[in-house]
């Protein structure tokens, strides 16, 4: 046996008498805990998908499945941000380009966030994403402007 105490012994010399299994059981131990983290992130990701209608409110709505399927050119507008309505004096068109107000503050729309299939709902509908840098425009549907 060993004695791990003997004075002058370098330390990597210690730890080499350890061998492989030792570093085996670094790599296991590592790539558990990002298993772990990798599960944790799915199922965090599971339940944001599950909170866009947490009370049910909007599951037996005749539209349900038409907002679902609504995509824009930046992808899938349910999937990343929730849907609000705008009022006719919060978005304009100029020039075939869109913009609409979002807490005070007037903001283009990418022409490829423009859904271009007609309007179910009948007013002009945002799907903004609120993030460090802003927000961005995922998804906007013109209303009729009545």
């Amino acid at each position: 046996m060993t004695d791990w105490t003997e004075p002058g012994r370098p330390l990597a010399r210690r730890c080499s008498e350890y061998g492989t299994s030792t570093r085996l059981r670094d790599g296991l131990a590592a790539t558990s805990l990002r298993l772990a983290v990798a599960l944790l992130l799915l199922m965090a990701a599971v339940e944001f998908a599950k909170a866009r209608d947490p009370d049910g409110r909007y599951a037996n709505s005749p539209l349900k499945q038409w907002f679902d399927s609504l995509r824009s050119g930046k992808g899938p507008c349910c999937s990343d941000a929730d849907g609000t309505a705008v009022s006719d004096v919060d978005w304009e068109s100029k020039d075939g380009h869109y913009r609409v107000r979002l807490d005070g503050e007037w903001i283009d729309v990418p022409d490829e966030a423009v859904i271009t299939e007609p309007n179910r709902a009948g007013r002009a509908m945002v799907w903004p994403v609120r993030g460090y840098m802003g927000i961005s425009i995922r998804c906007f549907m013109p209303g009729s402007m009545t």
